[in-house]
């Protein structure tokens, strides 16, 4: 005689065999404002392409910036273009409501490479500070302690940096039991927006999480404030008034870039773990969706057209362009005069 199957109670929750795909909602209490919303997103996101892209092109292509401070610019360019790309076109998607759809795994994927790449571009802003630091202070031992061989290292240690802390934590997610709860309410993958999905134990994400925020990006933002703060130093003992200006207005726009991509990252960071009652949720978006795209689409201006031999190599290229231009269409004009 058979047995009947065992149905589930109605006070026993139901595991799924494995996490099905999420929903991003966008922004939540401001959904009546998702295509305004996007239209600075999506502005920003076309001004991070293009100018990381210009700069990225710039020193791989032109002999005359192989220096380690431009190579470091490139880092940087790089690093901004993978991290505004693996968030804003499905931000847009989900702003736009075209696709607010994501599987397990991809959102894995997407937060997996959005934290390395933090992480990394992260490490490169710490090296960058040191290369100044160095230049300044120690001009002498600065062509001994700064080669292409140590930006290499630099690279390579930035990514793998990353993908240290990261690979624990998405192990962390995949172990953790999903109850059915799909809704995120988010632009992109977190992983603790992640881990709130989930109805197991997730003390572990959340100190494992807190323990790599402090020694990675505020080890970095203490480190990086360290190296300006003696930079600033050594600047105001230059005897030109001329030349302290054109230092301290530098380092205030470097230090302007670094507090917005520090900022509102450790603030989405620390408000996941410790504000999840406390922080308004729209308010809490808002700024996990403002170090992906602000200081990717600002980095080229401040970091690389303040930078004057780039400036150079622009303004150089910009002239080509137009001569091109002009005489491509000089001849077009001059045989529809004919005609």
């Amino acid at each position: 005689m058979g047995t009947d199957p065992v149905l589930p109670t109605l006070n026993q929750t139901v595991l799924l065999p494995g996490p099905g795909p999420f929903v991003l909602l966008g922004v939540p209490g401001l959904e009546a404002l998702h295509a305004w919303l996007s239209v600075p997103v999506c502005l920003l996101y076309m001004a991070a392409v293009a100018g990381n892209g210009l700069l990225l092109g710039l020193v791989a292509a032109d002999r005359t910036l192989r220096a380690p401070m431009y190579q470091l610019l490139g880092l940087l360019a790089a690093a901004d273009l993978v991290l505004a790309t693996s968030t804003v076109p499905k931000a847009l998607a989900v702003l736009w409501g075209l696709s607010g759809e994501i599987s397990f795994a991809a959102c894995l994927t997407q937060l997996f490479v959005t934290h390395v790449t933090f992480i990394a571009e992260s490490s490169v802003l710490l090296a960058m500070a040191v290369d100044r630091y160095v230049a300044i202070c120690q001009p002498l031992r600065y062509g001994a302690l700064l080669t292409q061989r140590v930006v290499g290292i630099v690279a390579a240690a930035a990514v793998t940096r990353g993908t240290c802390v990261m690979v624990p934590s998405v192990a962390l997610l995949q172990r953790l039991p999903y109850c059915g709860q799909r809704e995120l309410p988010h632009t992109y993958c977190e992983h603790m927006g992640v881990a709130r999905l989930a109805c197991g134990d997730t003390r572990p994400n959340i100190w494992y999480g807190l323990a790599t925020t402090l020694l990675s990006p505020a080890l970095d933002v203490g480190l990086i404030a360290a190296s300006y703060a003696l930079i600033l130093r050594a600047v105001c003992r230059l005897p030109s008034h001329g030349a302290r200006c054109k230092a301290l207005g530098t380092c205030g726009a470097h230090a302007s870039v670094i507090t917005l991509f520090y900022t509102p990252a450790l603030f989405s960071f620390l408000a996941h773990r410790f504000g999840r009652h406390t922080v308004p949720r729209h308010l809490h978006i808002l700024l996990a969706n403002l170090y992906v795209v602000v200081p990717p689409a600002l980095n080229p201006v401040v970091y690389g057209v303040r930078t004057q031999q780039i400036a150079q190599r622009l303004r150089h290229l910009l002239r080509l362009c137009w001569a091109r231009a002009v005489r491509d269409v000089g001849p077009e004009m001059a045989s529809h005069g004919r005609d």
